[in-house]
């Protein structure tokens, strides 16, 4: 893949190729990307995440909410725990996927329960995958604070395709 505009490899800004991701198991590609093996997406650029791990079906993230993530009436935006959120869940379902195995959300749904300031300081998202089938799967995540107050949850359905060689889906 090559961003057009500049002529670079998308690898450059994070994009791992799909011939790279298909050709890994779910959990090492994930692994992959935690490790720095591989680079994060770029929209982690956003989140800046850190101490993250995965384990078969399970994801962690931790992050810090800043100034930068605040919305027009003073408190972190619902955009910040949606990333954080979404992708700890799509990740615990990636980590359960054989080589040659995509996924894509189909939906989330989210809850905010608590806000989220400057002030937070460490929060920690958990994804768990609930169901991997061979075709959808369904996963749920939790972002709680170092009290372990939960200040939200979501849930997301996946679908769930094999890759071919070449990035096609099959």
């Amino acid at each position: 893949m090559v961003d057009d505009k500049v002529g670079k490899p998308a690898i450059e800004y994070g994009v791992v190729p799909i011939d790279v991701m298909a050709s890994m198991s779910g959990l090492d590609f994930v692994r992959a990307i935690f490790s720095g093996e591989l680079p994060e997406p770029p929209i982690m650029q956003t989140v800046e995440p850190f101490d993250c791990r995965a384990e078969p079906g399970i994801v962690v993230i931790h992050s810090v909410p800043g100034l930068r993530h605040y919305n027009p009436i003073g408190s972190v935006h619902g955009g910040y725990a949606a990333i954080l959120l979404d992708s700890a869940m799509g990740l615990a379902v990636q980590t359960t996927l054989p080589g040659g195995t995509g996924y894509t959300t189909l939906e989330f749904k989210i809850s905010f329960v608590r806000g989220m300031s400057e002030a937070s300081g460490v929060i920690r998202t958990e994804g768990r995958v609930l169901n991997a089938g061979r075709r959808v799967a369904t996963a749920e995540a939790r972002i709680t604070d170092t009290k372990g107050r939960l200040l939200a949850h979501a849930t997301t359905t996946c679908l769930v395709f094999g890759i071919e060689k070449g990035g096609a889906e099959s």
